[in-house]
């Protein structure tokens, strides 16, 4: 068995308009879909313990086919930091063209950058980093040329060469299950 793509990814929201607005406004990402969740499911399936929650839930779609969906619940909870050092997401990630025209665009938008852009240790992509309104963190990475066309043309064929052991061999970083 095998993961066919990436569909999405959670965010939970503290407004919901604002957040469409953000991710459609600034990286062209429109929202496709909303639905609001009936209390009984809010209780049981979130574990809101609230008398009358209310969860709005909202799909944005990213180019390239992924999709963001967010969650606004009531009543509000306050956010809780998540260090880079601790277990769980940190952060969600947009392959760009050109991080420093990206960067000169999300400063004139106002969006709060983290790091400026910068070129990776091993000398590949260049990346830097911004927060969404809630202070969600979002990566922009420019793979470059030669990276962009072999993961677009040359993915499922990579994908392919992996599976039949043609290409690097990553499982020495790793201890295999004894069915690999």
């Amino acid at each position: 068995m095998r993961a066919r793509s990436f569909s999405h990814c959670g965010i939970t929201v503290s407004d919901f308009n604002k957040a469409v607005r953000f991710y459609w406004d600034v990286f062209g990402c429109p929202l496709v879909g909303v639905s609001d969740q009936p209390p009984d499911r809010i209780r049981s399936f979130f574990g809101v313990d609230a008398t009358q929650p209310t969860c709005k839930t909202g799909w944005i779609r990213v180019p390239g086919g992924a999709v963001i969906e967010i969650f606004e619940f009531r009543p509000y909870q306050p956010p809780i930091e998540t260090p880079w050092n601790r277990v769980g997401l940190t952060h969600i990630c947009f392959n760009v063209r050109n991080t420093q025209k990206w960067h000169d665009y999300l400063v004139g938008k106002g969006v709060e950058i983290v790091a400026m852009p910068e070129q990776s240790p091993n000398g590949g992509q260049w990346f830097f980093f911004v927060k969404d309104p809630d202070g969600n963190l979002i990566e922009l990475t420019e793979l470059g040329a030669k990276n962009d066309i072999l993961l677009r043309w040359f993915g499922p064929l990579g994908g392919w060469l992996a599976r039949r052991g043609l290409v690097r061999d990553y499982r020495e970083y790793y201890e295999p299950s004894a069915t690999e």
